[in-house]
């Protein structure tokens, strides 16, 4: 039985979100506060601790109850589903929303692959092909396409991964290879890798009636020296998920399709003018409760399983089992 809105409404009202953690947690190894994620680095591993925090347009908006639980479980479940395709970080899962990972070191590249023309944010390929581009992170575009449209085939577009507050800019494999970021057989192996990895959670997806439309993966060298997954796989943070029944007809009306996706609090920014400039609006219950409904929505339909959130408050139940 899906989460009750009034239990989503409950959470914010008796304050049963993750924001920050207090100083007490160092203990648990080197602190880096990403803009989502706690990771604490100790012996070779790391700690990540998965807050409620939501960042969209490189900023960090607010709070959405139980999002740290289902990033942290959905990422689980696509990491264990997917380890032979692709390996990964993970070690387990101490708490519904902490992993302890190996240590890695990061690529400073991120692997987006898309299918669709998209997104809202300045650097999706839908505003570069709406402002007249037809060259997007190397790939050619043919015109008279619209937005939404399914591309000719699944694509790699990667961008820099940016520093907190600071903003990922696209690249071209090209680009990357000149910049002196990454070889180009390594990123050619690392692009196959991701597509086929993109192509099996599409394939998964349309299963349980949904689109898989674009996601991100980060990528580190484990200290063996193998690449792995870091960070999240296929959450509705990394990526665009759409209902697959109604998207024909949404295309036809020339209408968004319905989204499963953060995308909603995107949009929602983007109505009230915000695109990534100034001071972010805040936002309303009625819109956390909606994004934590999707999210939600998007582990359930994914999982086949029901989503069971810990309800006791977050800091004091980390605390006891991690201190």
């Amino acid at each position: 039985m899906p989460l009750s809105r009034e239990t989503l409404a409950r959470a914010l009202a008796e304050d049963l979100v993750l924001d920050e953690l207090p100083d007490s947690f160092n203990v648990l190894g080197e602190r880096y506060s990403g803009k989502v994620r706690e990771n604490f680095t100790s012996a070779g591993e790391r700690l990540i601790i998965v807050s409620d925090r939501v960042s969209a347009f490189d900023c960090v908006l607010g709070t959405i109850p139980f999002k740290g639980q289902v990033l942290n479980q959905l990422a689980a479940y696509w990491f264990e589903i997917t380890g032979d395709l692709f390996p990964n970080h993970l070690i387990s899962i101490p708490d519904a929303q902490a992993v302890r990972a190996v240590e890695c070191e990061p690529f400073m590249v991120e692997m987006v692959v898309r299918g669709y023309l998209t997104g809202s944010s300045s650097t999706s390929i839908w505003r570069a092909y709406e402002r007249g581009d037809r060259s997007f992170c190397g790939h050619e575009l043919a015109n008279g396409m619209v937005r939404h449209q399914k591309l000719p085939a699944n694509i790699v577009t990667p961008t820099t991964k940016a520093a907190k507050g600071e903003h990922d800019e696209n690249r071209s494999k090209a680009q990357l290879v000149e910049d002196g970021v990454i070889t180009l057989p390594l990123f050619e192996k690392l692009e196959q890798q991701c597509l086929s990895l993109f192509a099996h959670g599409q394939r998964l997806a349309a299963e349980r009636g949904l689109i898989l439309v674009d996601t991100k993966y980060e990528l580190g060298r484990r200290p063996d020296g193998e690449i792995v997954l870091i960070d999240e796989i296929h959450t509705p943070d990394s990526s665009r998920y759409w209902y697959a029944d109604g998207y024909d007809d949404a295309m036809a009306a020339g209408e968004s399709p319905r989204a499963l996706d953060k995308e909603y609090v995107r949009t929602w920014l983007v109505a009230q003018g915000f695109n990534g400039d100034g001071k972010p609006p805040a936002l309303p219950d009625e819109v956390r409760i909606e994004a934590a409904a999707r999210y939600i929505e998007t582990y359930e339909r994914m999982t086949g399983r029901a989503f069971e959130p810990d309800m006791d408050p977050p800091v004091q139940r980390l605390a006891a089992k991690l201190l």
